[in-house]
């Protein structure tokens, strides 16, 4: 690991303020992603500021969302009662996105920006595109079972990490940040990016700006949701694929449909398609075998991982019988 400055902030407009004025400055928090990478050379910013005596630690409940500061943990959201109550798919998200240990250390505007587990971007031997623009992309012709058929690009076919961000794109939340320019609210479907022409850039955060809470609008009371996470073993592990979804279903009829996929895209993806395929149809094995088949539109395979197209259709099925069955 390479030498850095190291600074504490006591308020966030400091914060903002000292890491916007140095290109080479970064934001610590919890730190479970991001000291793995500096240890493995990935990362090499010059100045850390540590942000975790911010007052950015809370959860606060209104009538249609909860707020949650960005410091929460993922162990203090998960343990909320509205949260358990009116947002098991989020909760269910938090629990099987990580062990204790970690969910006790990491914070929830942190886990929005984790960065890939791809091996090939955490190997400096290996051309990675996210890491160095325009050196090519090892994966494509390596091994990638783990990697991408949704979102992808010739630039890049790496995952997104994140359990939670998919529940959260599913209940269209909404990220708060604050910056130099001052602050901003953007929806998290708007809020990561397509490896395209800059691989490198997954989100739409300027430099300085910082996530100051989440906005997380409530199911309404006769929801019914869930997170399936799809894995290789059913300790720690990530994601082969994953589905968020939560039903209003009223006289056997889809009212309402939210469908997350998660482990088979490049950012947390939201299945607009198989909501549109839901709403207003009867709950049934034959709508949920369509909407997975649009859930998985537009899906391009590659040699090692194209069994995630079948497995993400039979997960986005599983979930829905499991929430239909709930309802009824």
């Amino acid at each position: 690991m390479r030498s850095f400055d190291y600074s504490r902030a006591t308020a966030v407009g400091e914060a903002v303020a000292t890491v916007a004025a140095d290109p080479a400055a970064a934001f610590l928090a919890g730190g479970t992603t991001q000291v793995d990478l500096m240890k493995d050379g990935v990362l090499a910013p010059a100045r850390l500021v540590d942000i975790t005596r911010l007052p950015l630690r809370y959860v606060h409940h209104g009538q249609d969302a909860v707020h949650v500061g960005a410091l929460t943990s993922m162990e203090e959201l998960a343990a909320d009662p509205v949260v358990a109550q009116r947002l098991p798919v989020m909760r269910e998200a938090l629990l099987l996105g990580a062990s204790v240990q970690l969910r006790n250390m990491a914070t929830m505007g942190g886990n929005l920006l984790q960065r890939t587990r791809c091996r090939y971007f955490r190997d400096l031997t290996c051309p990675c595109n996210k890491r160095e623009p325009g050196t090519g992309c090892a994966a494509l012709q390596g091994v990638h079972r783990m990697h991408a058929v949704l979102g992808t690009s010739e630039h890049c076919i790496a995952t997104h990490a994140s359990d939670v961000a998919v529940a959260l794109v599913a209940l269209d939340a909404v990220v708060h940040v604050q910056g130099p320019e001052g602050e901003r609210a953007i929806p998290l479907t708007d809020f990561y990016l397509l490896p395209r022409e800059e691989p490198n850039r997954e989100n739409v955060l300027r430099h300085g700006e910082l996530i100051t809470s989440i906005e997380v609008p409530l199911l309404p009371a006769n929801a019914r949701s869930v997170y399936l996470k799809v894995r290789d073993r059913t300790s720690y592990e990530f994601a082969l694929s994953s589905a968020a979804v939560a039903l209003v279903v009223r006289d056997g009829v889809i009212r309402e449909a939210r469908v997350g996929l998660g482990g088979v895209a490049t950012v947390p993806w939201r299945a607009g398609g198989a909501e549109d395929v839901l709403r207003g149809a009867r709950a049934g094995a034959e709508v949920f075998q369509s909407a997975a088949q649009a859930a998985v539109q537009g899906a391009i395979p590659h040699r090692d991982n194209a069994f995630k197209i079948e497995l993400a259709k039979r997960t986005v099925v599983r979930a829905l019988q499991t929430v239909s069955d709930k309802a009824s």
